[in-house]
């Protein structure tokens, strides 16, 4: 059996950015502070296993629904040149999302629960929501959230009170992503992309008012919200400038891929800024297999 046209259906570079999500969550849960005897490396183990099992597999379905559009519009991808079959895509997608309930399910009960909600919202987003123009991006964008309160689910959510709204800032971002994928195909949403924009900036606001409330380490923060904002603001700023496909999938990938820095600002902010490193490191590594595999 050839690995690759597997490897190419769930977007390696997109997965690592999946991965710092619950790294960020676990931070959040102040997992990463200790390394006591109570410090659940196995639990932790089985949430990244879990997280790459659902991203993967609500990738792969979402090709599987995409594949008429695909015949048309992307011919090239593995599914519509027929590098692979549909029914092993749909073994291969079946597969993930099972592996992401029950890896989840050996953790806790509020695990396996938000893993099961990440199944269900990801299937609603590939069949439907991301059609429509309001409910897909906010879809999408839970689904992202939801990833990073199963990183938080390491302990009881319970324990972390007013923390767990701290899911609504991927939430926000990854909407915003959403919106300004639309377009690019062909182009021609500078209006989604500048509402993009604007997300991002309230995103940045959002953080530096939560250091100024001492709720996170500001000065420990600043460098990596900076980092996350510039790469943004850069990317979107040159897709209004220059309203085509090209400059809007490249808004896109940034995007997707400038998770692993904002996940490293919440790991600074609530773990230490060594583990933020860590994270951060994450980011090469998905760079370069964006060159190799898709990320939009």
């Amino acid at each position: 059996m050839k690995l690759f046209p597997y490897l190419v259906l769930i977007r390696p570079a997109n997965v690592l950015t999946a991965i710092s999500d619950v790294i960020a969550g676990f931070a959040i849960a102040g997992v990463m502070g200790s390394f006591t005897g109570a410090y659940p490396l196995p639990d932790v183990l089985l949430i990244i296993l879990s997280t790459i099992g659902l991203y993967g597999g609500g990738i792969v379905f979402n090709d599987i629904f995409d594949l008429d559009l695909d015949r048309v519009e992307r011919p090239e991808r593995i599914l519509p040149s027929g590098r692979l079959s549909v029914r092993n895509a749909v073994s291969f997608g079946i597969l993930l999302l099972s592996i992401g309930i029950l890896t989840a399910s050996l953790v806790s009960f509020s695990s396996m629960t938000i893993a099961v909600l990440i199944t269900l919202l990801a299937l609603l987003y590939d069949k439907f929501a991301k059609h429509h123009a309001i409910l897909g991006p906010i879809n999408m964008g839970a689904c992202r959230g939801l990833n990073l309160l199963l990183g938080m689910s390491v302990m009881p959510l319970s324990a972390l009170g007013n923390l767990v709204y701290l899911i609504f800032m991927p939430i926000v971002f990854i909407a915003a992503v959403t919106l300004t994928s639309r377009g690019e195909v062909s182009g021609n949403n500078r209006k989604s992309v500048f509402f993009a924009l604007c997300l991002d900036l309230l995103i940045a606001s959002v953080i530096i008012t939560l250091g100024i409330l001492q709720i996170l380490t500001l000065s420990v923060v600043i460098p990596f919200v900076v980092l996350w904002l510039f790469m943004n603001l850069n990317a979107k700023v040159r897709a209004i400038i220059d309203n085509q496909p090209q400059r809007i999938m490249f808004a896109v990938k940034t995007g997707v891929l400038s998770l692993i820095p904002l996940n490293a600002t919440y790991v600074a902010g609530f773990g230490h800024w060594m583990y933020a490193i860590l994270v951060l490191l994450l980011f090469p590594a998905a760079i370069l297999l964006s060159r190799k595999f898709s990320v939009t």
